[in-house]
Order: structure tokens, then C-alpha cells, then sequence
């Protein structure tokens, strides 16, 4: 037997080249956008009919948020009914409003990101037209429950406008500038949901399906500027290191946030009834979790659209290119 017998020729044969783990793990980031907002529409329908259709959903609203003694109004007897309604009243200033989206547009136009900056514009009004579209066409059925009306306040307008304009920043600035705005952001929008709660504007349903819907109509938004600039996450969505730092820096965010609640505040967790206290974390912890979600899920893109049509022969500069040039 000769040596060369000992060696197949099969096997010495070249096959097709197999691609790599982080390869066949790469998803365009515009259809994890959709994905993340079709979870947001069935966790917002899911709110909604849970908690304004049903026997159990109205019952927890009631035990959450009981209505007052006086009036059958639904503001807290608390010592920050004042300043909730200080909070309320600032936000809801239209001079702000109007200030706070033309910051949105000049951070997009400096960075040359002005479709961005329209586009975010764009997630805050119909976030808020949405809102008040479905409270207006959403029936409250009455289900006899002592603590509860059928006056339908849900999705909260104030909530879903906090939400989606914290988002909107987040289409014109830079990556490593979101994380250090979508923590104080998220702060922001937790105390203006507590405000409407304890003012008594919203539920605590209302707050939820606020956020739901800034989230969800941002990551459509996202999706469809994604696709037309063609980004793709440099990472290929495999960040398995980078999201449990995320969750961890959510986890001490949230700790902090409840500490600040229960501590810093004088007097907060003797002023408020526990029902309200409950309330107030759970709608911090949905936002800093929902919130930080997006935040991660768009981590790594720059969302650069041109403003004039490309020629179809030229290719598209992918993110890596990009940061090359």
C-alpha cells in the first residue's frame, strides 16, 4: 500500500465556505424595529383590554388608585397633589413643548440628521393625536365596580408625549450620548406619570398604555428610517455582554430611582397610601425598562438619511463605512 493511499481525495476537496455564528446571527435592524413594535401594539391591546374591558383590570385600577371621599374624583390625599399639579402644568405648557422639538430639530440639522429630526417631531404628534383617538373611541363598559366610572382615560396623552419625545432624541444624537440621556430621560417621564396619577388625571393602566404607545410608534418610525438609510447594527444584535450591562445599570437605576422615592423624598411613603406607592414604582419600573430596551435595541445606529434621492448604481455606505470615512 502506498502512502498516498492512506489520504482521501474527497476529503481534500475545498467545500463551501460556512458562515460564521456571528454571521448567521445578523438580522437587519429594521425588521428587530418591527418586531419590538408589533410587541409594543399587542402589549398595548393587551393593556387595554385588560384593564379597561374587564372585571379584573378595572378592580386593580380601583384598589391602585381608589377614588376620593370627597368630589369621586380620583386625586390622591397626599401632599403632593400640589406639586404633581406644578409638573403637570410645566410639561403641558405649549411654549415648552414647542421648545423642546425645535431642540429636537436643531441637534438633527447640526449633526446633519434633519429627516431624523422631523421624523422625531413627527413620533411626538402622532403619539399624541393616537392618544387622544383612542380615548375617544375606546368604550369603559360599567362592570359595577364601587371604585371604578366609565369615564376612559386611557392611553395618558401627557405620558405618551413624555415618552415619545424622550425617544425622539434619540434619532439625532450620537450612540454614546443616548445612554446618558435615556436614564435622567426615563426619570423625567416616571415623575411625570406619577404626577397624573397622583392628580388623579390618569390610572395607573393610563400611565402603562402611554408608555406603550411612545415606545411603539417610535420603533415604527425607527424601522422605516433604518430601512432607508440601510444601518445595520454593527454588533449583528449578538451583544449578549453588552445587554446584561444594560439590565444591570436598569437594575441599579431603578434601585436608586425607588430609594430616592422612599427615602430621599421627606416623608413620601408616610404621605402617600400604599396603593399609590405601588403604583408609582411599577410605572417607574415599566418606563426605565421599556425605555432602556429601545435605547439598547438602537445602540449602535446612526440614523442618516439623505435628503436627496441616491443614484440606484451607487451603492449604499453601510454604518462600518461611515465611521471609516
Amino acid at each position: 500500500m502506498s502512502i498516498g493511499s492512506l489520504y482521501s481525495v474527497g476529503r481534500s476537496t475545498p467545500g463551501p465556505a460556512r458562515p460564521l455564528p456571528h454571521a448567521r446571527a445578523a438580522v437587519p435592524l429594521g425588521l428587530r424595529l418591527l418586531a419590538a413594535a408589533l410587541s409594543g401594539l399587542v402589549a398595548l391591546t393587551l393593556t387595554a383590554v385588560v384593564f379597561v374591558r374587564t372585571y379584573p383590570g378595572q378592580w386593580l385600577d380601583g384598589v391602585l388608585l381608589p377614588r376620593a371621599e370627597r368630589g369621586g374624583g380620583y386625586e390622591q390625599q397626599t401632599v403632593l397633589v400640589g406639586p404633581a399639579k406644578t409638573v403637570l402644568a410645566t410639561f403641558g405648557s405649549p411654549s415648552l413643548i414647542a421648545a423642546l422639538l425645535g431642540v429636537v430639530l436643531l441637534v438633527g440639522l447640526l449633526r446633519r440628521r434633519l429627516v431624523a429630526g422631523v421624523v422625531g417631531v413627527g413620533i411626538v404628534v402622532c403619539a399624541v393625536l393616537l392618544a387622544g383617538a383612542v380615548k375617544s373611541e375606546l368604550p369603559r363598559p360599567d362592570l359595577q365596580i364601587l371604585s371604578s366610572t366609565t369615564h376612559n382615560s386611557f392611553p395618558s396623552g401627557h405620558v405618551a408625549a413624555a415618552t415619545a419625545l424622550l425617544l425622539a432624541f434619540m434619532l439625532v444624537l450620537p450612540g454614546w450620548a443616548r445612554r446618558w440621556l435615556a436614564a435622567p430621560g426615563a426619570v423625567g417621564v416616571s415623575v411625570i406619570a406619577s404626577a397624573t396619577m397622583i392628580a388623579g388625571w390618569h390610572r395607573f393602566s393610563d400611565v402603562l398604555g402611554g408608555v406603550l404607545l411612545g415606545v411603539t410608534v417610535f420603533c415604527l418610525a425607527a424601522a422605516a428610517l433604518a430601512a432607508r438609510s440601510g444601518d445595520r447594527d454593527p454588533t449583528g444584535g449578538s451583544g449578549g455582554g453588552s445587554l446584561w450591562r444594560g439590565l444591570a445599570e436598569a437594575g441599579v437605576g431603578l434601585v436608586v430611582l425607588v430609594w430616592a422615592l422612599l427615602v430621599v423624598v421627606p416623608g413620601l411613603a408616610a404621605s402617600v397610601q400604599r396603593g399609590l406607592l405601588i403604583a408609582i414604582v411599577a410605572a417607574a419600573a415599566s418606563t426605565m425598562f421599556l425605555v432602556g430596551a429601545v435605547v439598547f435595541l438602537v445602540r449602535s445606529t446612526d440614523f442618516a438619511v439623505p435628503l436627496s434621492p441616491r443614484n440606484p448604481a451607487q451603492p449604499r455606505p453601510t454604518t462600518e463605512t461611515r465611521k471609516i470615512s
